[in-house]
């Protein structure tokens, strides 16, 4: 039977129009998960003062709550801040905190304002600012929704030294700038932090200062509130505030049923690995390791294969009176993901949306590159796709006797100095990013369908003379299947 406080959920899930949830970038927690997540904390005692940020109607907290009443706690006394800027939630918020308001060793504290200037005022010892508790225990599900750079947000996070590019990512990091030494952080957030350069600031300042303890993940993009029908991929993690960094717990699941929740310990080199400047977090789902991880001769980077990786620069709506739908004498040729696949290259395409040329001008000369073999990787992938990493091959034959070619925003380029590459060493490249092994490392740190240059930039690569071996060896081929590609791989180890 479900409890009071998930038919509350579920009758606002449905009548709570998409429009709200999108600006105030939140969606409830259902019970299931909020349970899970309150039994990831570790036993404790004495005086608890819990953190609930973006409270909603108090799910998370209720299942805190309850686990503390049937005896999963040793605390003497329990504090609850719970943080709630939508005035229409906050009564139901206190109706759910109010059923434990008979105990004697319980307080709740009903805050119906924002949680970041709130918070950054009290950190930063403001004379004027109610200053807050340090809290032993935090349980979030924040808001998801970018901050713009010049935001009263962005402004107040900055003043306590967060830089960060989303509300979620700003309310864990001022939980963790909030919570006492041993502090336990439990959150279900957005994997996006995970990687990328947007997220750098925010990974460092959250490794600086915790340990993380434990990351379940979500098999299927879609189950965590599939209620709220949110298609972002979530993460549940906790950390714990001062800790000493040992080995990491990731757990997995298809759903918030956990029904088939499988659990793994993994050493924190396979999370964050020590070499990468980036800190990206992986999530690995399995203890045994990929044919990559366990290759002895793959381990370059770019840098050492003296290639790079660029996003492709013309951003077509600011070079919009320069493009051309069918090419002529005055134009280079414009590649789109369109025009790429894994059997080369197809341009032009007749009646394509998007066009096929752009002018060859003093405005567009410093966007091109010199024709020439190119391996390229779109960046968004279609959800109907087995693959995130989608490689191909450009073939300078394809434009006749064009001397220059234009690359769309949407694909990465692997070039040499802005120049093209020897084509087998192209061909080896392609061959081994469109390896299943390459698909399962990304997805480690990478939950959603953009593939970004810093992303590119982390994978390790066999080193030149390799690559240049696989791209013989393709050429070779009558026809390329994943399977005969993964068999190739593994003769590399």
């Amino acid at each position: 039977m479900l409890s009071t406080v998930e038919q509350r959920r579920l009758q606002l899930s449905k009548s709570t129009e998409a429009e709200k949830k999108a600006n105030f970038g939140q969606f409830l927690t259902p019970e299931s998960t909020a349970t899970f997540m309150a039994s990831l904390f570790p036993n404790g005692g004495g005086l608890c003062y819990l953190l609930d940020a973006g409270a909603g109607i108090g799910s998370l907290s209720a299942a805190f709550l309850d686990r503390w009443q049937k005896g999963g706690f040793d605390f003497q006394r329990v504090e609850v801040n719970a943080f709630e800027l939508d005035r229409s939630l906050t009564e139901h918020l206190s109706k759910t905190l109010g059923k434990y308001s008979h105990q004697s060793n319980f307080l709740s504290n009903i805050y119906p304002e924002d949680f970041i200037h709130a918070a950054a005022e009290s950190l930063t010892g403001n004379l004027f600012a109610r200053p807050l508790v340090y809290y032993t225990h935090a349980i979030l599900n924040p808001p998801y929704k970018k901050i713009n750079s010049n935001s009263p947000h962005r402004l107040a996070l900055r003043r306590v030294g967060i830089e960060t590019v989303n509300l979620y990512s700003a309310f864990v990091a001022l939980a963790i700038a909030q919570a006492a030494p041993g502090g336990q952080i439990v959150a279900i957030i957005p994997r996006s932090f995970c990687n990328g350069p947007y997220y750098r600031p925010f990974r460092d300042f959250m490794m600086k200062r915790v340990a993380i303890r434990h990351i379940h993940l979500f098999e299927s993009r879609s189950k965590a509130f599939k209620d709220d029908e949110v298609l972002q991929e979530n993460i549940i993690i906790r950390l714990e505030r001062d800790g000493q960094q040992e080995s990491v717990t990731i757990s997995t699941s298809t759903d918030d049923s956990f029904a088939d929740l499988v659990t793994h310990e993994h050493p924190f080199d396979r999370i964050v690995f020590p070499d990468d400047p980036e800190r990206f977090i992986h999530v690995p789902t399995s203890l045994e390791k990929n044919v990559i991880e366990l290759s002895q001769v793959i381990g370059c980077s770019l840098a050492d294969l003296g290639l790079k990786v660029s996003t492709g620069p013309v951003v077509d709506f600011r070079l919009k009176e320069h493009l051309r739908d069918m090419p002529a004498e005055s134009t280079v040729p414009l590649l789109y993901p369109a025009h790429v696949s894994s059997t080369g290259t197809t341009w032009p395409i007749q009646g394509m949306k998007k066009p096929n040329a752009i002018e060859r001008n003093s405005e567009t000369e410093k966007w091109l590159y010199p024709n020439g073999f190119y391996c390229v990787v779109r960046r968004f992938s279609s959800k109907e796709e087995k693959r995130r990493i989608v490689a191909s091959v450009v073939e300078p034959g394809t434009f006749g006797k064009a001397s220059l070619i234009g690359f769309e925003n949407h694909l990465n380029l692997f070039h040499e100095n802005k120049k093209g590459l020897p084509e087998f060493l192209a061909r080896g490249l392609a061959v081994f990013l469109n390896t299943t092994a390459v698909d399962q490392l990304f997805r480690c740190f990478n939950g959603h369908t953009q593939v970004n240059a810093t992303d590119l930039k982390l994978i390790r690569y066999p080193c030149r003379s390799v690559l240049v071996q696989l791209g013989e060896w393709a050429t070779s081929q009558e026809i390329l299947t994943q399977d005969l590609i993964d068999d190739k791989l593994r003769t590399l180890t």
